[in-house]
């Protein structure tokens, strides 16, 4: 059992701010500072505004998460790059 209960919300990215930081509306409009995960930071995980995000947070700081899923949305899909000889 973990030391202590996470919070899981869904939100949006509304701004990026240095240092690897976002401004992210959550769905209740609650507006917090997050930081990307590790992960996402090892596998150069890009965010940008408008993303959907899944975030966590601790139930002792309510204004600030941790960033640990980027929702892929619509968008055009991503195939291999063509080759040309």
């Amino acid at each position: 059992m973990a030391k202590e209960e996470l919070l899981t919300l869904d939100g949006q990215i509304d701004e990026i701010l240095p240092d690897g930081r976002f401004g992210v509306l959550l769905e209740n409009d609650h507006r917090i500072i997050a930081y990307t995960a590790g992960k996402m930071r090892r596998y150069r995980i890009r965010s940008v505004v408008g993303d959907k995000v899944r975030v966590e947070m601790t139930p002792y700081d309510l204004d600030k998460g941790r960033i640990v899923y980027r929702d892929r949305g619509p968008g055009p899909s991503r195939s291999a790059p063509s080759r040309k000889r």
